[in-house]
């Protein structure tokens, strides 16, 4: 059985800029979206309805980083903290859709410790992002009422996410542990 957290709701690189989400699928929608890994060797900006579409997009953040503090998380770790010492990668989940439901997956190369899915773990993690991505209007960033993520109970590498889009988005970071693939930082 899957375990679902309501309302409260990404790994390793074979060279510096190649990634550790490996895949992803939409499993059912109302639009005609599908999953999209974007390269952070682009600049992009994410917010404030820069995508206005309906996929589902993953992007890597700081790989293997070994935390000096602990950080807080919105599901996972450890009485709500993934601990100092632990060594994290870090990944950015969204989905900027006009209006729209879906329900996805995104599976990464490492298991799920934890996710940051509002305002103040999102902002607290920013010195994980460390990308050439512009993160604009972040004061309206994490999960709306009634949206859904859960790590799969079988697979703990896979992300679930039941989101209902509108403006601006959902978005959530995701860490997990060491990616086998990703320089160690």
């Amino acid at each position: 059985m899957k375990t679902i957290l309501g309302i409260i709701m990404c790994f390793g690189i074979f060279d510096a800029a190649h990634a550790t989400v490996l895949d992803g699928e939409i499993l059912r929608q109302n639009g005609q979206g599908q999953f999209v890994k974007l390269d952070t060797d682009t600049s992009f900006a994410v917010g404030a309805d820069t995508f206005d579409d309906d996929n589902l997009y993953a992007f890597d953040e700081d790989q293997n980083i070994e935390l000096q503090t602990s950080i807080g998380v919105d599901i996972g770790g450890v009485n709500g903290a993934i601990t100092a010492g632990t060594v994290v990668a870090s990944h950015y989940v969204f989905f900027d859709s006009l209006s729209g439901i879906h329900i996805g997956t995104v599976l990464f190369d490492a298991p799920i410790l934890g996710i940051a899915a509002f305002q103040d773990t999102m902002g607290a993690t920013d010195f994980l992002a460390n990308t050439s991505v512009k993160y604009i209007s972040t004061e309206l960033r994490g999960l709306e009422q009634g949206d859904m993520v859960w790590v799969d109970d079988e697979d703990p590498n896979r992300l679930w996410v039941y989101w209902a889009g509108s403006s601006p988005g959902d978005y959530i970071r995701v860490f997990t542990e060491k990616s086998p693939g990703a320089f160690m930082m």
